[in-house]
């Protein structure tokens, strides 16, 4: 982005005061991948908290291979952030252009499908991101530290949370499409997603809950 601000680059209190704003962007798509980028972080700190353990060795490489891959995707979750700020405004723009003329209406729809195609692909993107994450929280909470395991939880938490949100924003893009076929691939994919994914990461976040409560 060049000399662009990015949004991630903000402090935590500035990010949240332009998310609580009027402004568009940055909204429900790049919270998301906001919430997601931590949850891949607070796994990676399990990892962390780790290696280099006798009590772990056993388990120190694929703890190692597995936090290298969730630093990839950490990085490319915060990437995802400017990215749905960036595929939002032009459809933000979209919505008001003129539909006075049979002409000028064609070419808002025309417009409006293109920029619906692209918002809803980010929100869709971090899904995917999200379901790459939810099984190494199972191998975190199961032989990470235990003194991290609640970390373990909240990283399949947050995975959960941010794995809904992300659906919302390719749904509200989708349900305006006017290719059905193509929304309806979309919502299938999506459906999928949550089906298989959010259940995976409730699990292990209901795992870790009865490791610690008490009641």
């Amino acid at each position: 982005m060049g000399n662009e601000m990015r949004y991630v680059d903000l402090s935590c209190s500035e990010f949240a005061a332009r998310l609580a704003s009027k402004d568009a962007v940055p909204g429900g798509g790049g919270a998301s991948a906001l919430v997601a980028a931590l949850a891949a972080a607070l796994s990676n700190m399990v990892g962390n908290l780790t290696v280099g353990k006798k009590k772990y060795a056993d388990v120190e490489e694929e703890l190692q291979n597995l936090m290298k891959k969730l630093e990839v995707l950490r990085v490319e979750l915060l990437d995802l952030v400017e990215e749905d700020a960036r595929s939002f405004e032009p459809l933000s723009k979209a919505y008001g252009l003129p539909k006075e003329t049979e002409e000028e209406k064609r070419h808002k729809e025309e417009v409006m499908e293109i920029c619906l195609h692209n918002a809803a692909q980010v929100p869709l993107e971090i899904m995917r991101k999200i379901a790459e994450i939810i099984p190494m929280t199972r191998v975190f909470a199961d032989k990470g530290s235990v003194i991290a395991v609640s970390d373990a939880g909240v990283s399949a938490a947050l995975c959960s949370a941010a794995m809904r949100s992300a659906a919302l924003n390719v749904y509200i893009n989708t349900r305006l499409m006017k290719e059905r076929k193509y929304a309806e691939m979309l919502d299938a994919e999506c459906g999928s997603l949550l089906e298989v994914y959010c259940a995976q990461a409730d699990h292990v976040y209901a795992d870790v809950s009865g490791r610690l409560c008490t009641k």
